[in-house]
Formats: C-alpha cells, structure tokens, sequence
C-alpha cells in the first residue's frame, strides 16, 4: 500500500476533501439512475452502495483521524448500515495507508528531539499496521521486540472541525434533530480527544492490564513509559493474529468457546467491577495467541461509568422490570430515552419500541449460558433495526433518546456480542464470577 507524504490538516484541506468526495457521490447516483433502465431496483441499489461506500473509504482514508474513525464506528452498526458500507468501512480497523518514513521521523523528532535510532537499537521505518488514529513499527531494545504506535500529524487538533463536516450524515443516518443533539456530539468529541492523548492512554492500559490480569486466557503488552509520549506509544510486540483472520479459518470449536469466554469476562468484570469499559471493541484491537490466548490492545477508548447511569440501565435490562409496565416506564424516564415533554404519542411508541428492543438484546444477559454462534437470535436483531430505520412514524418523531452515556455503553454490547458471534463461540457462562 502506498505511504502518505502529507495528511490535510487545516480546516480547508480537509473540509475541500469532503468535498470531491461528495462530488464522486453525486457521479454515483446519475450511474444508479442509468442503471435502473437495465437494472433491477435491487442491482442497481446494491451497485450505488458498493461505490458510495468505495468513494467515501477513499476520501477518508487520506484525511485519517477522527473522520475515519467515525467510518470505523459505524462499521460495526451492521444492523444499520448497508453491507457494502459494514465491509468497506471495516478496513479503517486496521488496513488504512501507512504515513511515509520522513513523516514518521519527523514525528519523532518533534516529540523526542532525537531520531528513532538514538532510542531503538533497530526500528523499522515501514509500518506493519496502520488504522484510523496512528500506525505501529517495529522496534528492538536490549534484546526485547517492541511495537511503537505514532499518531498521524493534526490528528488532534482537526478533531471538533471533522465532528463538524460528518454531523449533518450521522444525524440524517440515525434520525437525529438538532434540538438536544449536541450532548451526544460532546460526548463523541470528549472521548475522541482523550483517544488522542497517549500519555493517558499508556496509564489506561497499566490499570487494565492490572486489574484484569487474574482472567483466564487473557493477556497484555507492557508498556514503556519512558519511550512513550502525547503522541507515540511503546509496548511489547505481541506475536499473534487479528481476531477477524482468526475467525475466517477457525473450526476448533472448543479453542472459539476459551477465547470467547475470556472475552466475556474481560468486559464483565470491567463493565461490573471496574465501572470502566474498553468501549472499542472491535477486531483490530484484538489477537489470538499460538497458545489459544486473547490479548487485548488499545485502551485509548475507556467509557467511565457513572452509577446513576449504571444502576438504571441494568434494572432496565432486568427480567422482572421488564414485566412490570410502570417501573420500566420509570426507568425509561430516568434514563432520558422518555421526557416529560413528549406527547402521548411518543410516550406509547417509544416505550414499544425500547420494551421490544431490550427483550431481544438483553436475552444472552437471561441465561445462565447462551449460544453466540445462534444466526438466528443475530437475525432478529438485523431484522429489528431494518425495521425500525424503515418505520415512517420514528422518521416523524424526535429521535433524540436517551442519556450521553447510551453511546459508549451500546457501542459496548453491540461490538461485544458482534465480535462473539464472529467467533462462534457457545456455551459462554454469562453470569461468571470474575
């Protein structure tokens, strides 16, 4: 793949890419008009997808940063988004154009005043990873193999403009109006900023790999803090494969049911010890070991939890609250998805909707073991959000439901449970112990 020289930074080079992107969109369409003369309405639709998706990956891979980590976001709204989009947009995991040796070294000249070769005893000028955020080399000291992730130049600071340009297509994409929408942005904005500090997340990642080192069959990298700055992070180099590569040849079923298991706890333990979640589960931040163990990578996305957050969403989540009408009402208040402003309308609809929703989400959280490898409980999810992005009543209504820390928190379990039916994983204990 070919490296970067230069990544736009200024408001104008960015937003000036956008804007060819959106130019390439619009040529897309008059293609789906023509081909709708030779073409089913299915075909042609499935084409226009395939190259918006194509265009927009391209458009966005050149700006990286916070654009593309959007894209990566949405790549795991598989119940949402077209399938061309879920693929495409998948790769600003981990296969994104790697920034060119004299970028990297002048990277490290600005944040070290000294060249990799003045800390390293060798480092390798050509990436082996490059995803939305930074890209990791390799390294060498004393003997010891290291991986050194470098932020891309302007990353940070382009963070509120880029959240700006994508605002009006994530807020048509999910029927959100403007009133009330900007709590939601915030959050989004305060959470990609803090993925941009690296000293944080180096003592991110000390604590988690502290807290939950006792889990089976989890494991973590070390991190060097004296190697490590706002922008480039040293740890070990871990030896395995990406989890999604893993899943694509897997047929040890008792080898995807360990992993699967440690994955679980990980996120338990966090989400109900720690009140602290690694809230970007995704592949790419995820290996599978030779010796069958799952090492997790990339604290630099940790949602905290607030307990007048926490308390409701789970009694939420619970079977008797579910059957009882007016406490989960209660809770729909507490929790923002009701207001007291709402009409008698939006008062019946939504709480239909959450109650059919949460029924059917919260189902693995029922059982004292759950099949994760069930296409047909992931079926009926798909089929639940395709129908409810195609109900002409929600389109009418303000969609604008729920608490700031909704995001984080489903992003959580939607990317968790996405990534245990990747590895078809069966007979996950759910209420473990940990």
């Amino acid at each position: 793949m070919k490296a970067i020289n230069k990544i736009p930074v200024s408001k104008i080079e960015r937003a000036s890419k956008l804007v060819s992107t959106g130019a390439k969109i619009g040529v897309n369409y008059i293609k789906y008009y023509g081909d709708k003369i030779t073409k089913s309405e299915f075909e042609a639709k499935e084409k226009l997808n395939e190259n918006n998706a194509s265009d927009i990956y391209d458009g966005l891979k050149q700006l990286k940063g916070s654009a593309l980590k959007v894209a990566q976001m949405l790549s795991m709204e598989k119940s949402i988004m077209p399938q061309a989009y879920v693929e495409k947009f998948s790769l600003a995991q981990f296969s994104v154009p790697p920034l060119s040796p004299p970028l990297v070294l002048k990277t490290f000249k600005k944040y070290f005043d000294k060249l990799p070769e003045d800390l390293f005893d060798a480092f390798d000028l050509n990436s082996v990873n490059a995803a939305s955020i930074g890209q990791v080399h390799i390294a060498e000291k004393e003997g010891k193999k290291l991986a050194v992730k470098i932020q891309y130049p302007g990353v940070a600071d382009s963070i509120a403009s880029d959240l700006a340009m994508v605002k009006p297509i994530a807020m048509s994409m999910f029927n959100i109006k403007g009133e009330g929408s900007d709590k939601y942005f915030k959050e989004i904005e305060g959470k990609l900023l803090e993925e941009t500090d690296y000293i944080l997340e180096v003592k991110q990642s000390k604590e988690i790999s502290e807290a939950c080192k006792h889990i089976p069959h989890l494991i973590f990298p070390k991190y060097y803090k004296q190697w490590s700055s706002e922008r480039i992070i040293t740890m070990d180099y871990m030896e395995g494969e990406h989890l999604s590569e893993f899943t694509a040849y897997n047929t040890d079923q008792k080898l995807a049911n360990q992993l699967g298991q440690a994955l679980w706890n990980f996120y338990m333990f966090q989400i109900h010890k720690l009140k602290k979640v690694h809230a970007d589960p995704h592949p790419g931040n995820f290996l599978v070991s030779k010796s069958g163990d799952l090492i997790a990578l990339d604290f630099g996305c940790m949602k905290q939890i607030p307990e007048d957050f926490y308390v409701p969403y789970f009694e939420l989540a619970d079977k008797k609250n579910m059957g009882n009408p007016e406490h989960f009402k209660a809770k729909l208040y507490e929790l923002e998805i009701l207001r007291t402003d709402d009409t008698a309308e939006e008062v019946s609809f939504f709480t239909a909707m959450f109650h059919e929703m949460l029924t059917l989400f919260t189902e693995p959280l029922h059982q004292e073991y759950f099949d994760f490898s069930n296409a047909e409980f992931f079926g009926k999810i798909a089929n639940l959000g395709e129908k409810y992005s195609k109900n002409t009543q929600l389109r009418k209504l303000n969609a604008n439901r729920g608490s700031k820390h909704f995001i984080y928190m489903n992003r959580t379990f939607f990317g968790l449970y996405n990534l245990m039916f990747d590895l078809k994983a069966r007979n996950i204990k759910i209420n473990t112990p940990v």
